[in-house]
């Protein structure tokens, strides 16, 4: 990997390029946001419904060392599906599933394991049982910056959280303006089709961010962090 911004270099380790998130929480109360994404050059994030086809081993190297320095990861119900999430490699590491309707299959390693628990509707009818951890949060539909603040009721010490989509989630999370940073990697193709792109069902607003990090690989994969501009 080789780094563009801010001070130029070659051979850059990806452990010391995501080595630590790019801030901290500014009120002390609510967890820090990353939200972590491949690409392509057109905007889709899938191809055939999945990010496999877009990623690259040294973007997954990224994945990886991006999950080790969160606390919680949080994911929408259907992209736990279609990516078959299974339980985390870090010790300790909770995945939060967001559903608004409780469409999930807690028969699946991520829960029996005990790391999945739901975040869902305060109003939903869903009860999961089996042991299966909740965070209530909104009326109707997940409200996301509600659920940010009460992870650290359930998660103890929980300072990092990081979002992997799908849109409909980055959508909800971009909306609520709890995003502090973005760490995307564009993946050097063209997809077309009508697949998700980064969010969806966001309502129209102008959130600036600033360009923190930027890298290449020897496949063209562009590496770019993004700090929300407060």
């Amino acid at each position: 990997m080789r780094r563009l911004l801010p001070d130029p270099a070659e051979n850059v380790d990806v452990e010391e390029a995501y080595a630590a998130p790019l801030g901290r929480s500014r009120d002390g109360q609510a967890p820090w946001v990353t939200l972590s994404m491949v690409a392509a050059i057109d905007g889709s994030t899938v191809v055939d419904g999945r990010s496999g086809q877009l990623s690259s081993p040294t973007d997954s190297e990224v994945l990886a060392q991006l999950r080790s320095v969160a606390d919680v990861i949080v994911v929408g119900a259907s992209t736990v599906r279609q990516e078959r999430y299974g339980p985390p490699g870090k010790d300790g590491q909770r995945v939060g599933v967001v559903t608004s309707r409780g469409s999930v299959d807690l028969d699946t390693e991520l829960f029996t394991s005990g790391a999945g628990f739901l975040i869902l509707p305060e109003d939903s009818e869903f009860e999961p049982g089996r042991g299966v951890d909740v965070v209530r949060a909104g009326r109707g539909t997940v409200d996301p910056a509600l659920a940010i603040r009460r992870l650290p009721d359930l998660v103890e010490a929980c300072s990092v959280v990081q979002a992997e989509g799908g849109a409909g989630l980055n959508g909800s999370l971009v909306d609520a303006d709890v995003v502090d940073e973005l760490n995307i990697t564009t993946s050097p193709a063209t997809v077309g089709g009508d697949g998700h792109r980064l969010t969806a069902g966001a309502t129209a607003h102008l959130h600036r961010f600033d360009l923190a990090q930027h890298a290449v690989d020897d496949e063209s994969f562009l590496y770019a962090r993004w700090l929300r501009r407060r």
